[in-house]
């Protein structure tokens, strides 16, 4: 048997409807796993740049490369005006400890005069009894 391009071939229409069907299913499978594989390439690929924006973040953040946010900044004037609160603060209590160390002094000045007030009073009263008081 010779066969060539111009070789008849007698097949049931049948048959040949099933092969271009199934040629037809064949084809349509192979660019639906075509597209499919090509969507998750491009995926893939957008995947591995957020990546490595992230990891590109997450390196220069704590450096302060990339600045601060205005939370940030806001709580940094916070604190500064709080440490000069409370440097203020600090001062008044040892101004105040200044204060209690004069108010102590005072208090002995003060009762030593009353002790002497009070002999005072004393040699007065033991005067005006004894008649010489005038």
């Amino acid at each position: 048997m010779k066969l060539s391009d111009n070789t008849p071939v007698s097949m049931p229409m049948r048959n040949l409807l099933s092969i271009i069907a199934a040629v037809g299913v064949g084809v349509w499978f192979a660019f639906g796993v075509i597209e499919r594989l090509n969507n998750i390439e491009t995926q893939q690929t957008l995947i591995e740049k957020d990546l490595e924006g992230a990891v590109e973040f997450s390196i220069k953040w704590p450096r302060g490369e990339l600045g601060s946010l205005p939370a940030d900044s806001e709580q940094f004037m916070l604190i500064e005006h709080m440490a000069g609160q409370i440097e203020k603060i600090q001062k008044q209590i040892e101004a105040g400890m200044h204060n209690k160390v004069n108010i102590e002094f005072l208090q002995k000045q003060v009762e030593k005069l009353q002790t002497q007030l009070e002999k005072i009073q004393e040699e007065h009263r033991s005067i005006k009894a004894n008649g010489t008081y005038k």
